[in-house]
């Protein structure tokens, strides 16, 4: 069983568009609603695989609601903490290239015991559970040190964590020595201090999150696919998506592969860029199933590059 937290989940709603002009009214060519948020998704890709998986979130309002009726038939065991305020509803604009405009909320906010029932959830939520996936941004009342107290409470129960976030929650949380990290290539200069233009410049700001605690680092480069450090050294793979839709979610879904594939070594690696470049490929916050993903698709680099200048945008 692999278990999500989703502290700050999401309606989305993606709007797909000839092209972003600001100022003008645009017709849409097509839209869909989704259950959102990173660890929403990851637990939605799982299921979509046929992996169990039970995603912890808070619910509120009319958006918490529709959220649960969203997750209900996608197979996904749903753990809700009920909360006072409105789960938030995001938009994500995507235009035929597959860029992505994305406008979120920034949630309801917890009150102490609200917060103190979303980790009792969590804790009670992992027995017996293989990994958890603690994901996502923090809603307005939840204190940074947040993901670093879950990964210090279940250190004792060998229950393995992924933590994918940004900002101020990633960086506190390195220190608790998580064991996977997935930042993309902007939250992996944000958390280092520097810009990254190469796979070399990618994989030294890697090590350094190393330092600072993470066990292992998976990090997403857009189309210049994922490189992944751990102990045994660095590997850089990519993916070919044919005919690009959507990056929302892509991400979450690499992640979900990664772990799907017991969250170490290469071969997660490739299964997790699998995953990605097939969520890619679909419209709106998809996420794969079994005959989305062609794991022909991957292609593992024997040697890193370390001057390959990454593409704008990934």
């Amino acid at each position: 069983m692999i278990v999500t937290l989703t502290p700050n989940p999401s309606v989305d709603r993606t709007v797909e568009v000839d092209q972003l002009v600001r100022g003008a009214v645009l017709r849409a060519l097509s839209a869909r609603v989704d259950a959102g948020g990173k660890g929403v998704n990851v637990a939605r890709a799982l299921a979509a695989n046929g992996r169990p998986a039970r995603a912890v979130l808070p619910s509120g309002g009319a958006e918490g609601a529709q959220l649960a009726a969203l997750l209900s038939p996608q197979g996904v065991e749903v753990v809700l903490v009920p909360v006072a305020g409105a789960v938030r509803a995001n938009v994500s604009i995507v235009e035929p290239d597959g860029t992505v405009t994305k406008i979120n909320e920034p949630g309801p906010v917890l009150s102490a015991e609200e917060v103190e029932a979303m980790v009792a959830a969590t804790l009670d939520a992992t027995a017996g559970a293989a990994w958890l996936a603690v994901s996502g941004s923090l809603p307005p009342g939840v204190p940074a040190g947040f993901y670093g107290r879950l990964i210090d409470a279940l250190a004792p129960t060998g229950v393995r964590i992924a933590l994918d976030t940004s900002g101020e929650p990633f960086t506190h949380a390195l220190g608790d020595a998580p064991d996977v990290v997935k930042p993309n290539r902007h939250e992996l200069a944000e958390a280092v201090g520097q810009s990254i233009a190469t796979i070399g410049d990618a994989v030294e700001a890697a090590q350094l999150l190393r330092a600072k605690g993470a066990r292992t680092v998976l990090a997403s480069l857009g189309a210049d696919g994922a490189i992944l450090v751990d102990g045994t050294g660095a590997t850089h793979a990519e993916a070919r998506v044919d005919v690009p839709r959507s990056a929302v979610g892509a991400g979450d879904a690499l992640l979900a592969g990664f772990l799907a594939a017991g969250g170490a070594g290469v071969p997660a690696l490739v299964e997790a860029l699998a995953w990605g470049a097939a969520a890619t490929s679909l419209p709106g916050s998809r996420m794969p199933g079994p005959g989305d993903i062609r794991r022909d698709a991957v292609v593992v680099h024997p040697a890193l590059d370390p001057a390959r200048a990454l593409k704008e945008g990934s």
